[in-house]
């Protein structure tokens, strides 16, 4: 493949993903990450790429699909209600690993005082609880992906590596039946490090996201206790999902809360 070639691929897949780490663009364009690293410092020099700590990010976004904020728009009673399913299988005093989607988002916002640490790479749960002194919040260290609103890269990884909590409430952009997907590799690579680091892996995922897969497959239901959704999620994957011995709670219609 021509440098010239090659780096369109990585400009148009970054377009694409927004945010990739070397060894995704190298699989990508099948080449190695040193070679990678010099089309990204041509692509930064053409102003089309910005290189960071173990990766690349578009300047020149395509859509609006991963703005946490319009992101949050969607679905938002499915959300609430599966916020609140969610934070009653909590029990008091629980450490709770939570990652930055927006479903986990609203699981947050109905937690209250149950939780006495969440350990986090969101920017919106962070800020959900930092003027409270009843909850302490452990954030990640990472690169700040501002259209997302979470902290990505390897130092996030290295976190989650490292800590261990009673509960991960995770999200995802698909799920079907042999497993979950979501649409970022970064975000994969967190989520594997948050499921390693819980004694308990629960998952919140809309009606939206049932037979659906995404970019990147996430995990089997192996690691996975539980599932959240809504009662407009398709009982045929409901029911195949409980045969194969997943949890599934169907959260009735919930009344949205203010944050605590």
């Amino acid at each position: 493949m021509h440098t010239e070639e090659r780096q369109a691929k990585i400009e148009a897949y970054l377009q694409e993903a927004e945010f990739a780490s070397l060894e995704e663009l190298a699989q990508r364009v099948e080449m190695s990450v040193s070679t990678v690293r010099r089309d990204l410092t041509e692509l930064e020099r053409a102003g089309k790429a910005r290189r960071t700590h173990g990766g690349a990010r578009t300047l020149q976004p395509k859509t609006d699909e991963f703005v946490f904020n319009i992101r949050d728009t969607r679905q938002v009673d499915e959300k609430e209600a599966i916020g609140a399913a969610c934070a009653s299988l909590i029990e008091s005093g629980q450490n709770v690993i939570i990652d930055g989607g927006t479903t986990c988002h609203h699981v947050a916002r109905h937690l209250g005082d149950k939780v006495a640490q969440m350990i986090t790479n969101s920017l919106p749960i962070a800020n959900l609880f930092s003027g409270s002194s009843r909850h302490e919040v452990l954030v990640s260290g990472g690169i700040i992906y501002p259209r997302l609103g979470v902290l990505v890269g390897p130092h996030a990884v290295e976190t989650f590596s490292r800590v261990h909590a009673d509960v991960a409430i995770l999200s995802g952009s698909g799920i079907c039946e042999e497993g979950i997907y979501n649409s970022h590799a970064l975000l994969v690579d967190i989520q594997h490090a948050m499921m390693a680091g819980a004694a308990k892996v629960i998952f919140c995922l809309d009606h939206s996201k049932f037979n659906r897969r995404s970019t990147f497959f996430l995990s089997d239901f192996e690691p996975i206790d539980l599932v959240v959704t809504d009662s407009q999620a398709p009982e045929p994957l409901v029911t195949a999902l409980r045969a194969k011995g997943i949890e599934v709670v169907v959260a009735p219609a919930a009344t949205p809360v203010a944050a605590k």
